[in-house]
């Protein structure tokens, strides 16, 4: 199998301007403090490593990240309408059926719990069957990104499997699991940035960046020896 396991914030969907602010008030909801300071860059982390981060810097036990997560998954089953509803990112949905119909099986590894995917998808009118949730990974409870993706690597054994992102800290965490990592900068990085990471391919987006996109994984796909 062949598997393209997709980053969702700033690369399926585009990121929020407000972002950040359903940790805050998980943290706040659970702890009853309402934090003042403003938080870090925390593109790329995942849900566990920022609220981990959040509640040490706060002054809270790390303890607390179950009940903080708890409350964080009730908050985004409502938080993504109106104004802050999600827009998936320039030609996702074409990008995603290409993907398919190049033999590859659409998986996704995300920072997120599957609860707040599915809200933000339902937010941004994007099809959660497009993805195959048996083959996908969750950082909620996985603090450090990297050891989310050794841990996809190691249940997909013999698959060949690609990350696709938008952060340099999917490439890092690509790198660590010993996967090709594939870059769109349609998040908080420019392509200048992405290209000084591991990245095979840095495309500006996944209209223009397509039929690159497409050659990239064929070409991953060809034995070893076909690539010499």
């Amino acid at each position: 199998m062949k598997v393209v396991l997709w980053d969702v914030d700033g690369t399926l969907l585009l990121n929020a301007a407000r972002a950040g602010r359903l940790y805050d008030e998980a943290i706040t909801a659970v702890t009853g403090v309402v934090p003042e300071d403003a938080a870090p860059n925390e593109h790329g982390m995942t849900d566990a490593g920022i609220l981990t981060a959040r509640l040490h810097a706060y002054g809270f036990d790390a303890a607390l990240l179950p009940q903080v997560t708890e409350r964080l998954n009730a908050l985004s089953e409502h938080a993504y309408s109106g104004e802050h509803a999600r827009r998936q990112a320039p030609g996702v949905p074409a990008a995603l059926a290409a993907v398919s119909a190049a033999g590859w099986t659409n998986g996704l590894l995300t920072g997120n719990s599957p609860t707040r995917v599915r809200a933000k998808f339902a937010s941004a009118g994007l099809d959660p069957a497009l993805f195959d949730w048996d083959r996908s990974w969750f950082g909620d409870a996985t603090p450090v990104r990297a050891d989310l993706v050794q841990r996809a690597r190691a249940e997909l054994g013999d698959s060949l499997a690609v990350i696709l992102g938008d952060t340099p800290a999917d490439g890092v965490a690509a790198d660590a699991a010993g996967l090709p990592f594939l870059a769109v900068a349609t998040g908080a990085y420019d392509s200048a940035t992405l290209r000084g990471t591991s990245a095979r391919l840095v495309v500006d987006d996944l209209v223009s960046g397509l039929p690159a996109l497409l050659d990239a994984l064929a070409g991953l796909a060809q034995p070893s020896s076909a690539r010499r």
